[in-house]
């Protein structure tokens, strides 16, 4: 016979009376710096692939094609030596301002392209986040390096500038590998950190732009590391890697100087903390792309 009980519904026990999954059945994401470079370096060959896509989509109409690489440096340069220079009078150390500015002009466009295009390289890439394995770095990463061959092309406008201005490059021009490494860590580091942050949070998108404007005036590319107080230099090398190395190659390709440094061990530090912090970050956050975007 069937009991009165038997019919009788059990409870629902109270989210403090459950119990937690046996430890050995949770996800634990294990981040090997080492694993995820080598998957990073057996990719490259899809690097490569989203770089040439992200070319030909940026080139392709356009009638100036690659020129565009020179014309956006030289335009602000131009711009520099007829409002700026005129009225701040800049120390140039005797070297003719149009080279001195170009010249600081194409690291900061190729740091601004790889934040800008970068930041956003998962978000325009969405489509890809759901269809293919691939570790997602490559998106920045790719980003990266098309700045890197839009700079390659901006350094025929500095040649043509230093012929012009009979300007020839100094023997301590076996400085720029160092200052360029530098360089790159920074700008792939920030790119990685904020291609993950802006896919969560993006209204960080819109503020991009602006804060790239506002860094171009904090950065020496107008000016020269002379307007910054001596005793504020290191910090100011320290927030800002780019200073130092914007310096750097002023003082190593034009006024055959050596690179202060101390200016340049500060930036170091901070770009390879950028670096892989940013990395760190990015391959945190890596197992939700997919879902948020």
């Amino acid at each position: 016979m069937t009991t009165l009980a038997e019919y009788v519904v059990p409870a629902r026990k109270s989210p403090d009376d459950l119990e937690e999954p046996p430890s050995e059945t949770r996800f634990h994401r294990r981040l090997s710096l080492a694993d995820a470079a080598r998957e990073l370096w057996g990719a490259r060959a899809l690097v490569r692939s989203l770089a040439e896509r992200e070319l030909r989509s940026r080139y392709k109409q356009a009638f100036l094609g690659f020129s565009w690489a020179i014309l956006t440096p030289f335009a602000l340069m131009v711009v520099f030596t007829v409002f700026f220079n005129r009225i701040a009078k800049v120390n140039t150390g005797g070297s003719p301002y149009p080279v001195f500015a170009y010249l600081g002009l194409i690291p900061w466009t190729f740091f601004s392209a790889s934040v800008a295009q970068g930041g956003i390289s998962l978000l325009t890439n969405r489509s890809l986040l759901n269809k293919i394995y691939c570790p997602r770095e490559v998106f920045p990463t790719a980003s990266v390096v098309v700045a890197a061959i839009d700079s390659c092309v901006a350094v025929v406008g500095l040649v043509v500038l230093m012929a012009v201005f009979r300007v020839a490059p100094s023997p301590t021009v076996i400085w720029v590998p160092v200052l360029l490494s530098v360089q790159v860590a920074f700008s792939l580091g920030v790119a990685c950190l904020l291609s993950a942050v802006i896919l969560y949070f993006r209204d960080l998108k819109h503020v991009l732009p602006l804060i790239l404007q506002l860094g171009l005036f904090a950065s020496p590319v107008a000016y020269g590391m002379d307007v910054v107080p001596h005793s504020l230099r290191i910090v100011y090398a320290a927030i800002n890697p780019l200073a130092p190395v914007i310096d750097g190659y002023r003082k190593t390709v034009l006024l055959n100087q050596a690179p202060d440094l101390g200016l340049l061990v500060a930036g170091t530090v901070t770009s390879v903390v950028a670096l892989f912090g940013g990395y760190v970050v990015f391959k945190k956050l890596e197992p939700g792309f997919a879902d948020i975007a």
